[in-house]
């Protein structure tokens, strides 16, 4: 794997260095070797950023100038999509996603999402006519308007790092509102990415800036403590979420958070093996780091000890270990401490008395790097720390349930409630177990919620708010009520 080009900063419209040529080195998963640096910003760095942001936000047409808006993010889209094979290798490098994830959430899919983004900002209601009112004895007529929420901090996680700062960056400035985007050190190339196909689309200077330090806390807390930062869009772990609130609470300004998830795939009593278990292998897409995969699989127990027969052998045949694979959609952990966490948890889970039946230890493969096994536990209580944590690794647990009663009981039972599946023969059966778990998110049998158009998010400690959609586009804006004289109705 070769050495890559040092990354730059992207601030007030222009690709330069950090303060004093500081950078920090980037690690590749795959091998666990250096393979480039990133610039590493400073508190004067981010200072900068925010002041360009504000500066935008404030004194320039883009918040209130929609042709505009619509035009520059044609221009950058395309300039990503021109770019797009130049920083593959770099995007893989740094995620350890596969070459066929690379094609998906990792790279191209996101760039093409953009599409919806540019269509739904063309057709949005900006305005709406409340018609005439005489409540308060003055005849008036009454506009309901949206507008940009203002300069939004964009913090983001390193699992899916370019779907995530695309959904984040791409929402907001379609809003009108500026971006300061701070990515997370494991990940700075696919922000990076960014920054340099907005110089290449001439970007109005200011309205999109890109922060990449080799620091995971100071930028990010200096950014949500800022007054003159009036949205702060997160996703990551629940941890740092609520760190997020507290920091954010003595301005009142607006907190999206996207956070984690311990998601239950029930299958029913009447779904049909094996390929009712099949989803029970998506903990392997990109080795488990997804905060919507469904890592709770609930069986009933008159049909347990086949289920757990039948995952035993899908676990043991699922392909890993090739970063150059057009067919595999297992990579390494991101990092040696991402790696040690997998490997902690699931030596608790064997404590915890969890029945191990495929997996449980590093994986070794060519390149060497941070590969674990796919992992399934069986004989799962769902009071295990393995059932209710999340472990953010190739790692299944499976847990028997008595009716459907017990299985939405038992997927509810978590402090989280991002997502979710039902597997039954009986569709109206399924969507009726649908509607009785509490999170944002769920799939019926081989069906695929994720897409530009349908929010995202989740009920209780999985977050605030939604991304994408409408309901996301909507998050990046204010309401205001004007009203005007009118003559008596």
């Amino acid at each position: 794997m070769p050495d890559f080009p040092t990354s730059l900063l992207y601030v007030d419209g222009k690709l330069r260095p950090a303060e004093g040529g500081r950078t920090f080195d980037v690690e590749s998963p795959v091998n666990a070797k250096i393979v480039g640096q990133a610039a590493d910003a400073t508190a004067s760095d981010v200072d900068e950023a925010i002041a360009a942001a504000r500066r935008a936000f404030d004194d320039t047409d883009w918040p209130t100038n929609l042709p505009k808006r619509i035009e520059a993010l044609r221009r950058w889209q395309k300039a990503m999509q021109d770019s797009a094979n130049d920083w593959r290798d770099r995007i893989m490098a740094e995620s350890g996603c596969t070459r066929l994830m690379s094609h998906m959430l990792h790279l191209d899919k996101p760039i093409e999402m953009i599409g919806w983004t540019i269509g739904m900002v063309e057709q949005f209601e900006w305005q709406r006519d409340l018609g005439v009112d005489s409540t308060l004895g003055m005849p008036s007529r009454r506009l309901v308007l949206k507008e940009a929420a203002g300069v939004v901090g964009a913090i983001t996680p390193w699992n899916v790092p370019m779907q995530i700062n695309v959904a984040k960056v791409v929402t907001a400035l379609a809003a009108g509102c500026t971006v300061i985007l701070k990515p997370a050190p494991d990940t700075p190339w696919a922000a990076a990415f960014m920054g340099e196909a907005a110089e290449k689309a001439g970007l109005p200077a200011g309205i999109f800036n890109v922060l990449t330090s080799g620091d995971k806390a100071a930028p990010g807390e200096q950014i949500v403590a800022d007054p003159r930062v009036d949205v702060i869009s997160f996703t990551g772990s629940t941890g740092v979420g609520k760190r997020i609130m507290e920091a954010a609470a003595p301005t009142l300004k607006r907190v999206f958070l996207e956070l984690g998830g311990k998601s239950a795939n029930i299958i029913l009593d009447d779904a049909q093996f094996p390929q009712a278990l099949e989803g029970g292998v998506g903990v392997c897409f990109h080795a488990g780091q997804g905060c919507a995969l469904t890592t709770r699989l609930l069986v009933p127990r008159s049909r347990y000890d086949e289920a757990v027969a039948i995952l035993k052998a899908m676990f043991e045949a699922m392909p890993y270990g090739d970063p150059d694979s057009m067919e595999q959609i297992m990579g390494p952990l991101v990092s040696k401490a991402q790696y040690d966490r997998v490997l902690d948890y699931i030596e608790t889970g064997k404590q915890e008395g969890a029945r191990l039946v495929a997996g449980g230890s590093a994986a070794l493969t060519e390149t060497g790097g941070y590969y674990v096994q796919p992992t399934l536990f069986a004989d799962v209580d769902n009071g295990m720390r393995i059932a209710q944590e999340e472990i953010f690794g190739p790692v299944l647990v499976v847990i028997p349930f008595d009716d459907d009663d017990d299985a939405v009981r038992i997927a509810n039972d978590s402090k989280y409630g991002l997502s979710g599946a039902v597997q039954s023969a009986d569709p109206q059966r399924a969507l009726s177990v649908a509607k009785r778990i509490r999170t944002g998110t769920v799939a019926i049998n081989k069906s695929a919620y994720f897409g530009a158009d349908a929010p995202f998010g989740g009920y209780k400690q999985s977050g605030l708010g939604r991304e994408m959609g409408l309901e996301g586009f909507e998050e990046y804006l204010q309401t205001k009520t004007v009203s005007l004289e009118a003559e008596p109705a």
